[in-house]
């Protein structure tokens, strides 16, 4: 594809990702941003499918016609926002209390160009590609139901890509490619703390929840600083802590609500078995009761070491050798890619691309996020770059 055609599938893509930055939607129930979605494919005369579960949930099929081919690559981007205000003043900034704060705007953009691209030039290699573009990734419950329904059905290996400012070891508009562990799990724990109410006055009549979850906190961490191999990177915070009505009565009971992010499942195992050990010991010693519940969420990230090393040479062919990064090091974000890659191989990579404001560039999941635009085409020449060396190979 020449430079001239890049150039206006650049517009087109930024075009489409404005149209969506201003209907932000949450989790599965995608009505409008679906919608959108469709009429555009619709323009495109491509086939799709939405006969999924969750209902907002579309897979394209594009199959190429230069020959016969077995050869199947899946392509993926989600589109969901988050329940969130965005203090940008864009002149296409969401109004309807949502907002696209973590770039799955660009996701669906970038891939609709994909998909426009792709279709354009089936002519030029065989096999097949299917694209999809899945709900529900900020609540972990868009990939799950997709693959139940078939969309990695006769897939050989999945791609995708998230844009933005994830990775420390990229500058703008660079790709960044690793094999290995990418990501970490993201799950979540629920401990409820249960003493005795009492006057703040007169501690000694109470069983304080408030000093058993503060000890809980605190030693929890030992797990990352005294149980774990320095080398294995985990992460535990806890990030809501609910309890009490009144300055001076101690409540009968607290609720603390966190994370943990690790990069195996060994590690990731045991977390969660020593959150509640801890948990349940501290409170025991303080005579108080704890009731906790671990939710598993997304695997790690996990990318296939061999189709890495293809993902990287394609991305070198896509924007330029000087562009793309083999990555080192993980990050302790999570995301449900991770439950294609359980499913089938295939790779996920970071397209560095934030918006700096007033010299800032903000992070995702913050009312002040935005993305340069005009890295978006970097992301349209990787996944072409990618289906055409693997169907043409």
């Amino acid at each position: 594809m020449d430079c001239k055609n890049f150039n206006e599938i650049s517009q087109e893509v930024i075009n489409w990702r404005r149209d969506l930055h201003k209907i932000p939607e949450i989790g599965n129930d995608l009505p409008l941003t679906v919608k959108y979605v469709k009429e555009v494919l619709d323009s495109f005369g491509v086939e799709y499918r939405t006969d999924f579960s969750n209902d907002s949930s579309v897979v394209v099929t594009i199959k190429g016609s230069k020959g016969q081919s077995e050869k199947c690559i899946a392509l993926r981007a989600d589109m969901d926002g988050l329940p969130m205000s965005e203090e940008l003043d864009l002149p296409f900034k969401a109004i309807n209390g949502n907002m696209h704060a973590c770039g799955h705007d660009a996701h669906t953009a970038i891939m609709l160009g994909v998909v426009k691209t792709l279709n354009e030039m089936k002519a030029e290699f065989s096999g097949t590609v299917k694209i999809l573009f899945q709900p529900g990734e900020e609540t972990n419950s868009g990939a799950e139901p997709m693959i139940e329904g078939g969309c990695l059905d006769g897939v050989d290996f999945i791609v995708g890509l998230h844009v933005g400012n994830i990775s420390t070891e990229l500058e703008q508009g660079e790709i960044g490619v690793k094999s290995g562990p990418l990501m970490a799990c993201m799950d979540k724990f629920t401990i409820d703390v249960k003493g005795n109410s009492s006057h703040g006055a007169y501690p000694q009549g109470s069983i304080d929840p408030v000093v058993i979850s503060s000890n809980i906190i605190t030693s929890i961490q030992t797990i990352i600083s005294r149980e774990l191999d320095p080398i294995d990177s985990a992460v535990i915070s806890c990030c809501i802590v609910n309890g009490g009505t009144a300055f001076n009565i101690i409540p009968d009971k607290v609720q603390i609500v966190g994370t943990a992010r690790a990069l195996t499942k060994e590690v990731r195992k045991h977390i969660s078995e020593r959150i509640g050990e801890i948990a349940k010991s501290i409170a025991q010693a303080y005579r108080g009761e704890v009731e906790y519940k671990y939710l598993f969420g997304p695997p790690p990230v996990i990318n296939d070491d061999e189709i890495s090393k293809v993902i990287f040479e394609s991305a070198k062919r896509a924007i330029g050798e000087d562009k793309v990064v083999e990555l080192k090091k993980p990050v302790m974000g999570g995301e449900d890619f991770a439950y294609y890659l359980e499913k089938v191989p295939g790779t996920y990579v970071f397209l560095k691309n934030p918006l700096y404001v007033d010299g800032v560039a903000y992070p995702h999941h913050n009312g002040k996020f935005g993305l340069e635009e005009k890295y978006f085409v970097n992301g349209v020449k990787f996944f072409i770059q990618t289906v055409q060396d693997y169907l043409n190979d």
